[in-house]
């Protein structure tokens, strides 16, 4: 059984705990859907200050993003590589933190509350297949420590694909 609780700790060990928990709940299991889905619950449970938090993934051979597992309000369904903070992080292939959403050109606003976004390519076999999308009212919400551990996180859902 599952319940909401509040981590202990600095910053990093709660990242830790985090990790830990993450790496658990996906250990040996390979469905994506099912990791992504309990990792967007997980991250929503832990991260404060939020407003989203999900996946977009990569749609067939198209260029183009499609909503995945997430938790929030509804979101925009689909984004087009090279738009908005989730299109220029897949089609970049880099992680994309945005201490002011407003004054990224071109930002799509699905939830007109956000005010800074962190985004973070998920990759199967050197291609990108989906980013992690977090989004916050507060500006400049996320931080390298933010972005170091959800990174690891995103590598361990990247290590159960196959």
């Amino acid at each position: 059984m599952f319940q909401k609780v509040e981590y202990a700790g600095t910053k990093e060990q709660q990242y830790q705990t985090l990790t830990s928990q993450v790496k658990a709940l996906i250990h040996d299991e390979h469905n994506l859907i099912a990791n992504l889905a309990n990792t967007s619950a997980l991250l929503n449970q832990f991260l404060h200050e939020i407003n989203w938090v999900g996946f977009y993934l990569k749609d067939g051979d198209r260029d183009e993003l499609v909503l995945g597992p997430f938790v929030g309000l509804p979101a925009c369904v689909r984004i087009p590589y090279g738009k908005g903070v989730c299109g220029t992080s897949a089609q970049t292939k880099t992680t994309q933190r945005i201490a002011n959403v407003h004054e990224f050109p071109g930002h799509i606003a699905c939830d007109a509350a956000s005010n800074s976004e962190i985004v973070i390519p998920l990759f199967h076999k050197g291609e990108v297949i989906g980013v992690l999308d977090i989004d916050s009212p507060e500006l400049n919400r996320f931080d390298e420590v933010d972005q170091k551990h959800l990174q690891e996180i995103v590598n361990l859902i990247e290590a159960t694909i196959q």
